[in-house]
């Protein structure tokens, strides 16, 4: 398994986003499932993993399946958020250095989406 792996699952299973800084590199790009743009910079990116530690960080969340490959991975998970069953893949793809540059979130079905969408509005807002 990747090192960018095996630390981004101890940041996930810690919900402690303090360890995104050395993980991240500063050029990654976050892409997410509610917003159209992909997101640029280690900043943003951290504010938006931070965000969604909190929210999908749930007692209920599991990795439940893992697809490693020479530079990237998907890692697909489920969690509960206020009821509604989440489901979703990380696709994430880490640079020679070792740190993430490409983190991609895709979430289904609608409620989930929307659900999560709300949520994150009122963590990155706060």
């Amino acid at each position: 398994m990747s090192g960018a792996i095996e630390r981004w699952l101890e940041v996930a299973r810690s919900g402690d986003p303090a360890g995104l800084d050395a993980l991240l590199a500063e050029d990654v790009v976050f892409l997410s499932p509610v917003v159209h743009t992909p997101q640029r910079g280690k900043a943003i990116t951290t504010r938006y993993l931070a965000g969604a530690l909190e929210i999908l960080g749930t007692a209920d969340f599991r990795y439940v399946e893992q697809w490693i490959g020479a530079n990237s991975a998907v890692l697909e998970f489920s969690t509960a958020i206020d009821g509604i069953a989440v489901e979703g893949v990380d696709i994430i793809g880490w640079n020679a250095d070792g740190r993430i540059d490409r983190f991609k979130v895709m979430i289904r079905p609608l409620k989930a989406i929307e659900i999560v969408r709300r949520k994150m509005a009122e963590a990155l807002a706060g």
